[in-house]
């Protein structure tokens, strides 16, 4: 079942507010065939500890709830497929 991403979008904008109100932010990447939803997370979401929680149990679960065809929400970055990990790696001291 194809999602509607106009529907996705509407959504997404209810749920911004919440995420605004403690620094965060989220930026729509897209959606798959198989309904797996890509989000960036920005500001205090992207650092945040808690954010594959805010993700899986926020996020996803409104999402699933309001936007049919939608199975899974996953965090992506501007980073590559590699992760903030690499960042890291300059500044290692061995």
């Amino acid at each position: 079942m194809a999602v509607n991403e106009e529907l996705l979008v509407k959504v997404l904008d209810q749920i911004r507010p919440n995420l605004q109100a403690d620094g965060g932010d989220m930026i729509y990447r897209g959606v798959d065939d198989e309904g797996e939803v890509s989000l960036e997370l920005t500001g205090h979401c992207a650092g945040c500890p808690m954010s594959q929680l805010t993700l899986s149990m926020g996020i996803e679960r409104i999402l699933k709830e309001n936007v049919p065809g939608v199975t899974r929400v996953v965090a992506v970055n501007d980073l590559g497929q590699a992760g903030a990990s690499d960042l890291y790696d300059e500044y290692t001291p061995f």
